[in-house]
């Protein structure tokens, strides 16, 4: 069996690492013999996900597939359709991938092209307030012979209803999952590179692709008036990485704020964090604040995407309005000088998460979808 990914991105972040790790769960065979994923990124350079495949799976990388952006014009479109024929299941992912999912519905009968399902997650900074109209108009055509439209949060589910007015029997909410068991693991003091945490310090943390969306000079700001015990530990890679810098030089904060990289195996990390905080413009359903609740942590939020009903109720009051600075760097410093206020809140996140949001329901939620757009029984 031949799977295609076409990605928005494949540089490490939430749903590419999502992407990968239900490609581990699916394994290498399918019950028909060998199983094979292609990936293509619109982002041709941007494939820092590739590493959290097993080696063992059949990944392919290919470099000569059309690109997947451009201007939508019916050659291009016909030349990506071309692309697809020789699978049996096409993915696609994000806005980055819609002129795929374009060129599917176009010449789908045409080139007798295979199924297609296609995965929304989120907005970039362009489209975090408001969507674009035209994108709108966009993707209602677009989307029109999608086996499916999967998302992962309430508020994108309500989106692709009432704004893309996509049928209820297209769009499946299927929240994001991880393996709960492997966070309450304590990880050991050097399990960073480039940091170790010291005795008697304090780490707020956070995990996220070092995007303009993600805001985290707004972190930085709000981490400011933390004891001096406290650091600041960033993980994940991106463009925005100078831009945190620069802002941590500017408040005098170098020595405490910390940007070792992107982490392969976050359960081997979240848990040196003491709070755990998210300062997007905009979100959907983040496994960054599943993958902290299973740790254990208290997490102090924007109010943005799914969050505050992902939270365990008492969490919620530390979900801050969107844009406020203040509001979220008093929730820092309120969580931060209570530790068994945060103790007693991490640890009904950790039941939540357990109960709510294991990967075993999700992987389980996505082989049924693909059997379904495959009009098989099972899948793979």
């Amino acid at each position: 069996m031949r799977i295609l990914h076409l990605q928005s991105s494949f540089a490490p972040g939430g749903k590419e690492l999502r992407a990968a790790k239900l490609i581990n769960a699916f394994g290498p065979k399918s019950s028909e013999g060998s199983l094979e994923h292609t990936i293509v990124s619109a982002q041709p350079e941007a494939l820092g996900a590739a590493s959290a495949i097993d080696p063992r799976i059949a990944a392919l990388y290919p470099r000569d597939f059309p690109p997947l952006a451009g201007q939508p014009l019916p050659g291009r479109l016909q030349r990506l359709a071309r692309a697809m024929q020789g699978f049996d299941l096409v993915l696609t992912y994000n806005w980055g991938a819609m002129d795929a999912v374009m060129a599917h519905t176009v010449f789908r009968d045409f080139h007798a092209l295979p199924p297609l399902v296609h995965h929304e997650d989120g907005f970039n900074e362009d489209e975090a307030r408001a969507r674009k109209r035209s994108r709108n108009w966009y993707r209602r055509i677009a989307l029109g012979r999608a086996s499916a439209l999967v998302v992962p949060s309430r508020e994108l589910e309500a989106i692709a209803l009432d704004e893309w007015y996509q049928p209820a029997s297209r769009v499946v909410r299927i929240g994001n999952g991880i393996d709960t068991a492997t966070y309450a693991r304590k990880p050991k003091p050097d399990a960073l590179p480039r940091v170790i945490k010291r005795p008697g310090e304090k780490w707020l943390g956070t995990l996220a692709g070092l995007r303009q969306v993600k805001n985290l000079p707004r972190l930085v700001r709000a981490f400011a008036g933390l004891p001096e015990e406290w650091q600041l530990v960033i993980l994940g890679e991106g463009p925005e990485r100078e831009a945190i810098g620069r802002e941590a030089l500017r408040l005098n904060l170098a020595h405490r704020v910390h940007l070792p990289g992107f982490v392969a195996e976050p359960a081997k990390a979240v848990g040196l964090f003491d709070l755990f905080a998210l300062s997007s413009d905009s979100e959907q359903f983040p496994i960054s604040v599943v993958e902290a609740m299973a740790a254990g942590l208290a997490v102090a939020s924007t109010d943005v995407g799914d969050v505050a009903g992902m939270l365990a109720e008492a969490n919620r009051p530390y979900v801050t309005p969107p844009g406020d600075e203040a509001a979220l760097a008093a929730a820092l410093g309120a969580l931060a000088e209570n530790e068994a206020l945060r103790r007693g809140i991490g640890e009904a996140n950790r039941a939540r998460a357990r109960a709510e949001y294991d990967e075993k329901a999700m992987v389980a939620a996505y082989r049924a979808v693909y059997a379904r757009a495959l009009r098989r029984a099972s899948f793979p």
